[in-house]
């Protein structure tokens, strides 16, 4: 098995068709990042504002970072709903996860205009407890939304129940997520980018921005600007050339990690998938044709769902922890990541223990201090980041609120509850670095001991629940 980059790119056919970034240019709006929530900025700003000059530089291509590299898991925060009534009150949770409702009947909407097909299936978001110690997390999905009368919106499924949908020995129960959704992302990526191109939105790949600072010249050509804009301009500097901007969107994902306006609230982790051969037989022997994308009850969580044409991805948020937001190699290379991953699919879906594994890839997320994205502006430079894993979806709602506060607009999507908060900030470095790897490595240890029927390590269990005896949450889930 060798490393050789996503398959959701091959497949695809992603790579760079845009020219870096050259000379001096000026824009109304610059966009920094060619993934998820960049693209779908930049689409929303022109939608809302045909006549908008935008641009998106890229460092690599668009869909080079985690858009596309990731599980393909499309759905918003009904599966959150706890985590979000701790943070925001039970009235603004609810409104975040009807907002989140938007999701795939807009990505839906996306490609049925375009006639893309990004194999987009409806089939629910299935989360499962494969070992004793996992049950009270994964019931506590369905629990929340009794409690809070939404019921539907997370049904409590018996041992037979989950084995109706994906037979697999070792899942005990489990909680149907009805927002949950399966798209290629590399397919997906390439459609927004050809829609942007199509809009007449200036793309610029392989061009990594060195800083962005203030300008003293406007960004406008001519006189004045704009009805209702500012006259006072930023720079966004490449190696080659710089764009004027009157507003700036960052959306570089864990990239932005080591960003002084959010470091200390957002880390990133390594996050490892390997992806089989085509098996189509395989799965409709275990009955799992339903397109439904499924987790496992863990701290750093499994996560699988098949393909079109027959395969299994499985993937594993265990990876390796970032230092001081920088971005290397111990990413990309993570021996034990892979490994994870590899037994997570044979332990977990024993029935493809024939089934090959043609590729495997990573790299990292970027991980917010409570699991929840956040949205904000720093003068006019508006950011988006913290997605902890479940970015495919949030990035279309999150690409609404940047470009709201990109326009200035006090409306619904910057009225949501991600937008303009401030996530509780982490430990400084090196204790953050330091005290997590240890948490993680104590937490892997426990859960492992737990699913392997071994007695518990009393000593891993305890430093594993520091987290949360601090109040902070660790973890992809």
């Amino acid at each position: 098995m060798t490393y050789l980059g996503p398959w959701w790119v091959d497949d695809a056919g992603l790579g760079v068709v845009a020219d870096p970034l050259a000379g001096e240019q000026a824009v109304d709006v610059a966009v920094v990042g060619g993934g998820f929530t960049g693209l779908w900025t930049a689409l929303a700003l022109r939608e809302r504002e045909p006549g908008l000059d935008v641009a998106l530089v890229e460092a690599d291509f668009c869909g080079s970072g985690p858009s596309g590299r990731n599980g393909g898991f499309l759905h918003g925060y009904w599966s959150s709903l706890g985590t979000a009534v701790e943070l925001f009150g039970v009235q603004r949770a609810l409104e975040l996860a009807r907002a989140g409702d938007r999701i795939i009947p807009g990505v839906r909407a996306f490609l049925d205009a375009r006639g893309e097909d990004a194999w987009l299936h409806e089939g629910g978001l299935l989360e499962v407890s494969a070992a004793p110690a996992q049950d009270a997390a994964v019931e506590r999905g369905a629990r929340v939304a009794r409690a809070l009368g939404v019921p539907d919106e997370a049904i409590a499924l018996s041992r037979d129940d989950v084995v109706a949908r994906c037979a697999s020995a070792v899942f005990r129960n489990g909680v149907l997520f009805r927002d949950g959704a399966t798209v290629h992302p590399g397919r997906l990526v390439r459609a927004l980018r050809d829609a942007a191109l199509d809009a007449g939105i200036r793309i610029h790949e392989q061009s990594p921005i060195t800083r962005i600072d203030r300008s003293a010249s406007p960004a406008w050509r001519g006189d004045t600007p704009p009805a209702g804009r500012r006259s006072a301009a930023l720079r966004v500097r490449a190696e080659r050339g710089s764009i004027r901007a009157d507003s700036v969107v960052m959306a570089t994902n864990a990239w932005m990690t080591g960003w002084r306006p959010v470091a200390n609230r957002v880390t990133n982790m390594g996050s490892w998938v390997v992806l089989t051969e085509p098996a189509p037989a395989a799965l409709e022997a275990i009955g799992w044709t339903g397109h439904e994308a499924i987790v496992d009850g863990r701290t750093f969580l499994h996560y699988f769902r098949t393909t079109d044409d027959g395969r299994v991805l499985m993937g594993a948020g265990a990876g390796r922890i970032g230092f001081g937001g920088n971005v290397d190699d111990r990413f990309f290379l993570d021996a034990s990541a892979q490994r994870r991953a590899d037994a997570g699919l044979r332990r977990l879906l024993p029935a493809l223990a024939h089934v090959k594994v043609e590729r495997t890839w990573g790299g990292p997320i970027d991980v917010s201090a409570d699991r929840l994205p956040f949205f904000g502006s720093r003068g006019r430079i508006h950011f988006g980041v913290g997605y902890t894993g479940n970015g495919v979806g949030p990035s279309w709602l999150g690409g609404q609120i940047l470009a709201s506060l990109a326009l200035g607009l006090d409306d619904e999507w910057a009225a949501l509850p991600l937008a303009g908060r401030r996530p509780r900030p982490l430990p400084p470095e090196p204790f953050r670095y330091v005290g997590g790897s240890a948490i993680r490595a104590a937490t892997l240890a426990y859960e492992d001991a737990a699913e392997a029927g071994r007695p518990e390590p009393r000593v891993a269990r305890a430093v594993a629940s520091i987290p949360r005896l601090l109040g902070i949450p660790l973890g992809t889930r």
